[in-house]
């Protein structure tokens, strides 16, 4: 087992949590991040790594893939430690220095992370993508559930299953770059997003409703599929290098429900307007965070991880300002600028 001391863990690395780790590191605060994901960026980098996203101040549009490398950019001078493909688990305390205990987490990879205080930035926690009834021993071979390169689809003939937002942004994205795609929809109604789905009836994108992709074959590797349309008596084989299944997921708290946090709808963590949840010395913010008139967005975590940090910092050291005063009052500390 290894250990590691700091003044704050960070649980989950998507695009508040890297903001979180950027404001600690302005407190002064020696920050660790956990995520059980191999990669930072949550379910930006897993599941809509290059999809333009309009509400990010400062950004008329920006990238999921270029937020995320900001984000890293901006908190990189503070040198916070990331420890991915981890999922916190077990929850101790241990005596602190007289004024509050000290928060020990043990991580599924056997880490030992002591702090000062803990910020849950989990998103919707732990997801794990629905799987497809057929074709999933392709995995790896030509089926995959997130599309987090679109070089992989280069010239490739590409089916995607699914429906709503990630289907259909997953096709428009590939489509000028593969040989063909494919949309493959259960039913005739999308519950993407209407100007969306007006762009893919528009672009190339062969789609097919009604439908569900009853079998997959190939010789190693993923080479066609089978799908069965309602009202047809026999199966259309297409050609298939690549299949994406965006069929939604399912997401849990997983060892959060141990810690002893007031939950809301046994989805999100309750806090006060100080980003405390009933657990003293965690808090929380994004989308994980509940409190009445919240709304959900990554423009509104910003906010709340900052006002989380700046308490947490109070509470490590009742003696600090929670103001942490502005960032132009010390540029010769400040990070260079990030480009977008």
């Amino acid at each position: 087992m290894s250990s590691l001391d700091v003044d704050l863990l960070i649980v989950g690395a998507g695009p508040v949590g890297l903001f979180g780790a950027y404001y600690a590191g302005v407190r002064g605060l020696r920050t660790a991040v956990v995520d059980s994901l191999s990669q930072v960026g949550g379910q930006v980098s897993a599941m809509y790594p290059e999809k333009q996203i309009f509400d990010i101040a400062g950004f008329p549009a920006v990238s999921g893939r270029r937020l995320i490398a900001n984000l890293v950019e901006q908190a990189a001078p503070y040198e916070p430690v990331y420890l991915l493909g981890q999922e916190a688990q077990r929850l101790d305390r241990v005596p602190g220095d007289g004024r509050s205990d000290l928060l020990v987490v043990k991580t599924s990879a056997g880490t030992e992370i002591t702090a000062g205080a803990i910020v849950v930035t989990g998103g919707i926690g732990t997801f794990t993508p629905r799987p497809l009834p057929a074709g999933e021993e392709f995995l790896g071979r030509g089926l995959a559930y997130f599309v987090p390169d679109s070089a992989d689809y280069l010239s490739k003939n590409v089916v995607i299953v699914g429906g709503g937002d990630s289907a259909v942004d997953w096709a428009l994205m590939l489509q000028p770059i593969a040989a063909t795609v494919t949309l493959v929809h259960r039913r005739a109604a999308f519950r993407a997003h209407p100007g969306s789905v007006e762009r893919l009836k528009a672009s190339p994108v062969d789609i097919i409703t009604n439908a569900q992709v009853t079998a997959a074959h190939g010789d190693g590797r993923l080479e066609r599929v089978e799908i069965s349309v309602t009202g047809e008596e026999s199966p259309r084989t297409l050609p298939c290098d690549k299949l994406v299944a965006a069929l939604g997921f399912t997401a849990n708290l997983g060892p959060l429900h141990e810690w002893g946090l007031e939950l809301h709808d046994n989805r999100h963590l309750v806090v006060d307007s100080a980003m405390r949840t009933n657990v003293p010395g965690i808090f929380a913010a994004g989308d994980i965070a509940d409190y009445d008139g919240k709304v959900r967005l990554i423009a509104v975590g910003f906010g709340e991880v900052a006002t989380a940090v700046n308490n947490a910092a109070v509470h490590i050291d009742p003696d600090a300002q929670l103001f942490p005063g502005h960032s132009t009052d010390s540029p010769a500390s400040a990070p260079l600028p990030v480009q977008a």
